[in-house]
């Protein structure tokens, strides 16, 4: 309120020092001494209450990449751990995967009955997987990654699609994947198309799974039927992001 009052007071100042019918009124130097000190407070004021717009380097975004240890060569690595979920008969839970750091600081044991949260395991086999991806992934778990891509400001899930739409960049591709249909319900993520398993071990406890999606043309407008969808992530051009970031910024100035 204090950056207006004092805004209000210059207009108001010029204004009257022009006098209302438009002639030039010549300042006195105690007149323009006011002015140039108005005019430094409010240049000041306003770095001190308007964030400054960070380059376009600061700008980034997160996405977990399922199936894979790493991030892809452009994005840097945040933590790597292990897919896991709700137990895909429990009726009540969690209905998200999650990806859990391969280093968890765990609280103190709890004694009450409630275990919702598993470690998730690819389903699978020779006979339900999807081209590219080996038979050998069944009933081993899932790892995972989550990345940061800097200079980037949106990132999205595209399912039945392996390339980008104009003005967006592919950051990696895959198979959309969820629970089985008569399971519980879990969120589709997109399972990278070269992913691997944790380690060498199966545990093989049922526990949150993958299964890949097939479409079920009909209702859905689709070109062929009983398809496997694939799935890839894209970022939106960098130009566009930047330019959404900063007017974002300069409307939280104007309105602060």
């Amino acid at each position: 309120m204090l950056t207006f009052s004092f805004a209000t007071v210059i207009v108001a100042f010029v204004v009257s020092a022009y006098g209302h019918d438009c002639k030039e009124y010549i300042l006195t130097p105690s007149d323009q001494s006011l002015i140039d000190m108005m005019k430094h407070y409010l240049h000041t004021s306003r770095k001190a209450d308007c964030p400054v717009t960070p380059s376009q380097q600061d700008i980034g975004v997160t996405y977990i990449r399922w199936g894979k240890k790493i991030c892809p060569g452009n994005s840097d690595i945040v933590y790597a751990g292990q897919a896991g979920g709700n137990h895909y008969a429990n009726k009540g839970g969690g209905t998200n995967y999650l990806c859990l750091p391969s280093d968890p600081e765990n609280g103190k044991p709890y004694s009450f009955d409630n275990d919702g949260l598993y470690g998730a395991q690819y389903e699978i086999h020779s006979s339900t997987k999807p081209s590219r991806l080996s038979a050998t992934l069944g009933h081993k778990e899932v790892p995972c990654a989550i990345c940061r891509r800097k200079g980037k400001s949106s990132v999205l899930l595209i399912p039945g699609r392996t390339s980008c739409y104009k003005g967006w960049k592919s950051e990696y591709s895959g198979f959309l994947m969820s629970e089985r249909k008569n399971h519980n319900s879990k969120d589709y993520i997109c399972m990278d198309g070269k992913a691997e398993p944790l380690d060498s071990r199966s545990s093989n406890e049922y526990g949150a799974l993958f299964y890949p999606v097939r479409a079920k043309c009909g209702s859905l407008r689709c070109p062929h039927t009983k398809i496997t969808l694939r799935c890839f992530v894209p970022f939106v051009q960098n130009k566009i992001k930047h330019i959404m970031f900063t007017s974002v910024h300069l409307f939280k100035c104007l309105s602060a």
